[in-house]
């Protein structure tokens, strides 16, 4: 299969794009590169430009008319920058997807996963959410994805486009053979920020939030190695027409997590053990547009894609480690 993947440049992406190659699959990369390292698309097929060309994105369906589907990963990510620019985030986020969709649509190309968020999901008593529980996002960041599952379910019912939606909960390590990881310099996610701290590239790691409503204060998540992700887009773009037909719907969520949630204590914990060495601390109020957290009732995932997570938290801590070793070589930088 020839399967458009856009965002391909990014953390996930990237990652993505290599599963997708070791299953026999062939990416077709477009990213417009404005965070993403053109490092990480090697020698894949790929695009430079926004999603929201139209132009760019006829002239990738005529040079690729055989593309089967399209993972719709590009976006902005970053919540406490998307409190303090919600205007970027729209637009990139929603107002960019929108024109993605209907040129598909236009073109003929039917199938898009869409990457999604858990930080959509309303806080709930024992924190295990299923794709049915009420939703309450907390930062433009998570509007951004809701609105954009909206517009795919209403899309979908009125076109022949179809759409599975990924709810991703919290990817953490690097591609297993140390080709792509956290490129940023300063990574704004929970486990590159204990990277740094342990490597000595700040002063230490700062717990942001610490008389939450859970077990020992700190937020709750669903940590997930960022190849179990990458393994269930390939299960969704190989059996797309399958899960389609089962659930009887033209568009369906699915939430991808562990089934387990972990708090960011028990993470700083688990991370000094693989790392050898206690880590400096700091405490902090939460960052605006943090969530208290949840963790995946993932039963669906396993039913519609025959997928579950195979990698524990201690594989993707050290392997987050490794790429920490690994990325100046990779990206120039520290």
């Amino acid at each position: 299969m020839k399967v458009l993947v856009t965002g391909g440049a990014g953390y996930i992406g990237s990652i993505t794009c290599k599963a997708l190659e070791v299953a026999g699959h062939t990416p077709v990369v477009l990213d417009s590169l404005l965070v993403g390292p053109q490092a990480f698309v090697r020698d894949r097929i790929f695009y430079e430009g926004d999603i929201a060309d139209r132009e760019l994105l006829r002239r990738i369906v005529d040079e690729h008319p055989d593309l089967d589907a399209t993972i719709h990963m590009a976006a902005r990510i970053v919540v406490p920058e998307s409190v303090e620019k919600p205007y970027e985030y729209y637009r990139d986020n929603v107002a960019k997807s929108l024109e993605l969709f209907d040129e598909l649509t236009a073109l003929g190309k039917h199938r898009v996963l869409f990457s999604s968020s858990a930080s959509l999901y309303a806080t709930k008593d024992g924190f295990e959410v299923t794709e049915e529980d009420p939703l309450a996002p907390t930062s433009p960041y998570a509007r951004t994805k809701l609105m954009m599952e909206q517009v795919l379910v209403d899309v979908a019912a009125a076109t022949e486009l179809r759409a599975i939606i990924l709810r991703y909960f919290n990817p953490i390590g690097s591609d297993p053979d140390l080709e792509s990881g956290i490129y940023a310099k300063e990574p704004s996610h929970v486990l590159g920020q204990l990277v740094m701290a342990a490597r000595g590239q700040k002063d230490a790691f700062t717990i942001t939030g610490t008389d939450l409503p859970t077990r020992d204060g700190t937020g709750i998540r669903d940590y997930i190695h960022v190849w179990d992700i990458a393994r269930a887009h390939v299960r969704a773009v190989e059996r797309f027409d399958d899960v389609i037909a089962k659930v009887g719907e033209p568009s369906v969520v699915i939430n991808l997590g562990s089934g387990d949630g972990t708090t960011v204590r028990e993470l700083v914990e688990a991370f000094q053990e693989v790392f050898g060495q206690t880590v400096p601390l700091a405490e902090a109020p939460p960052r605006p547009g943090d969530a208290v957290g949840a963790y995946a009732n993932a039963d669906k995932a396993a039913a519609l894609l025959d997928w579950r997570t195979e990698l524990s938290i201690t594989d993707a801590i050290a392997s987050a480690l490794a790429w920490g070793e690994k990325r100046q070589e990779i990206l120039g930088y520290e």
